[in-house]
C-alpha cells in the first residue's frame, strides 16, 4: 500500500509587510481626504473651474499653443507655414517666473506707482483702436459737483430731443406685447456731456442733474420698442439718494443695487439689465465715423469679481461681434474689471444677462449718442429674437419628449 503524501505551498507573510501596506493605504486615504477638503474650502476664484483654467491659459501665447499641437500633429504645421519655426520659450518662462509681461508695462509699473491700479483692467476683446492706454477708468467727481452746489448752466439744447434718423418697422409677429423684458438704469445718473455744459472744459466736472446719460436711455428705449422689445427706463436719481444718506460716490453701486432689486421684485418679466454710463475719455477715443455719420463709441464693462461673470461676458461678446459685423468700429470692445480701484461686480451678479455699457465720452453729442443707441438696439434685437427662437425650439422639443 502506497503512502500518500500531500504537498502544499505555504506563504509566509511578515507582520512588518502588513504594517507597511496598512500604513501606505492609510496615508493614501488621508491624502485624498485632505486634498478634497482643501479644494472644497477654497474661495470660488481659486477653485479649478473653467474660469481659472481660462485664466491660466491666457498666460500662454496662442501661437505657442498652436505650435505645441503641431509637434504632435504635423497637419497643423502644414496649414500654417509661418509657424513652422520653433516658438521662443524664453519670454513665456520669464513671464511665468517674474509675473512681468514685457508687452504690458502695467505689470511692472502697477506695483511701483501709487494709484496705478486704476488701469489694472483686462481687455477681453479689443475693438478697433482699443489698447491699455485708452481703457475706461472709474473716477469720482468733485464733492461740490456731486452735491450739485456748482452745477453748470446749459447750452446747445436746440433739437436735443430729436430722435435718431432710422426708424425701422417692427418685424411681423415679433413683439413682447405688454411685457417689459429690458431694464435700463443709471448708477452714475448725472454723468453728462461737455457740449451741453456752459463753461465746462474739465472732464471731471461733466456732471449735471438734468442733461445727462438718462437721455441716452430714452433713445435706447424708443429704439428697442420700435423693434417690439418692451423696455423700462428707471431714472432714479442715485446721486440724490447718496446725498440724502450721506454716502460717498464709491457707494453708488450699492445704492443702485437696491433700485434694481426693487424693480426685479415688482416685475418678474425683466430679463436684461443694462446700466448706462459715460466714459471720461476724450473725443478721439470715443467717436467713429460710419458711412459718413459720426457715432459715439460703445464699450462693454464686465465685473470680474462676480464669480459667474463668464455668462455676462458671453452676452457682451455676442453683442460686440454683431456690432463689428454691422457697425464696424462702433464697439471699443469688452473689458474685464476686477482691480482694487473698481467695484468689480457692477450688480451683474443679479442676472446672467446684466451689462454695463459706456456710451461715448465727455465730448460726444446726443446726435452721435442717439445713433449709437439706435445701432445697439438694432443688434440687440437681432440677438434677442434669435435667443427667443432657440428657447422656443428647446421648449417644444422638451414637450414632445
Amino acid at each position: 500500500m502506497k503512502n500518500t503524501r500531500t504537498s502544499g505551498t505555504f506563504m509566509i507573510v511578515q507582520g512588518t509587510s502588513i504594517l507597511k501596506i496598512f500604513a501606505a493605504l492609510s496615508l493614501f486615504l488621508l491624502l485624498v481626504f485632505s486634498i478634497s477638503g482643501l479644494l472644497t474650502s477654497l474661495k470660488p476664484q481659486f477653485r479649478p473651474m473653467s474660469s481659472s483654467v481660462n485664466q491660466a491659459a491666457t498666460n500662454v501665447n496662442g501661437e505657442l499653443l498652436y505650435q505645441l499641437m503641431g509637434w504632435e500633429n504635423h497637419h497643423f504645421l502644414k496649414a500654417e507655414n509661418n509657424l513652422a519655426q520653433a516658438p521662443k520659450l524664453s519670454s513665456l518662462v520669464f513671464k511665468l517666473a517674474s509675473n512681468i509681461n514685457l508687452d504690458d508695462p502695467r505689470s511692472l509699473l502697477g506695483r511701483e506707482l501709487p494709484g496705478f491700479f486704476q488701469f489694472d483692467g483686462k481687455i477681453v476683446v479689443a475693438g478697433e483702436g482699443t489698447n491699455y492706454t485708452n481703457m475706461p477708468i472709474e473716477s469720482a467727481p468733485p464733492i461740490e459737483i456731486m452735491k450739485a452746489e456748482q452745477e453748470a448752466s446749459l447750452q446747445n439744447l436746440e433739437g436735443l430731443d430729436k430722435p435718431a434718423e432710422e426708424k425701422p418697422p417692427i418685424a411681423s409677429g415679433q413683439t413682447t406685447g405688454e411685457h417689459k423684458v429690458v431694464y435700463l438704469y443709471f448708477t452714475h445718473n448725472r454723468e453728462s456731456y461737455i457740449p451741453y455744459l456752459k463753461g465746462v472744459n474739465d472732464p471731471d466736472n461733466a456732471y449735471h442733474s438734468q442733461i445727462n446719460v438718462t437721455k441716452v436711455g430714452d433713445q435706447l428705449k424708443t429704439s428697442l420698442e420700435d423693434r417690439g422689445i418692451g423696455t423700462f427706463v428707471d431714472k432714479t436719481d442715485v446721486q440724490a439718494n447718496l446725498n440724502k444718506k450721506g454716502l460717498n460716490y464709491a457707494k453708488s453701486y450699492q445704492e443702485s443695487r437696491l433700485v434694481v432689486q426693487a424693480a426685479m421684485t415688482s416685475n418678474r418679466d425683466l430679463r436684461y439689465l443694462i446700466d448706462i454710463h459715460r466714459d471720461s475719455k476724450r473725443k478721439d477715443d470715443t467717436t467713429v465715423a460710419i458711412n459718413g455719420k459720426s457715432y459715439a463709441k460703445l464699450v462693454f464693462v464686465i465685473g470680474g469679481k462676480n464669480p459667474n461673470y463668464e455668462k455676462n461676458e458671453k452676452l457682451a461678446r455676442e453683442l460686440h461681434k454683431l456690432l463689428e459685423k454691422k457697425y464696424k468700429g462702433l464697439s471699443r470692445g469688452v473689458m474685464l474689471k476686477k482691480d482694487p480701484g473698481s467695484n468689480g461686480v457692477y450688480n451683474q451678479n443679479l442676472s446672467d444677462n446684466a451689462l454695463l455699457i459706456e456710451f461715448g465720452g465727455v465730448d460726444n453729442t446726443f446726435e452721435e449718442l442717439n445713433r449709437s443707441a439706435e445701432a445697439l438696439a438694432d443688434v440687440f434685437s437681432e440677438y434677442y429674437w434669435q435667443a427667443e427662437k432657440v428657447n422656443q425650439n428647446v421648449e417644444q422639443s422638451t414637450d414632445k419628449q
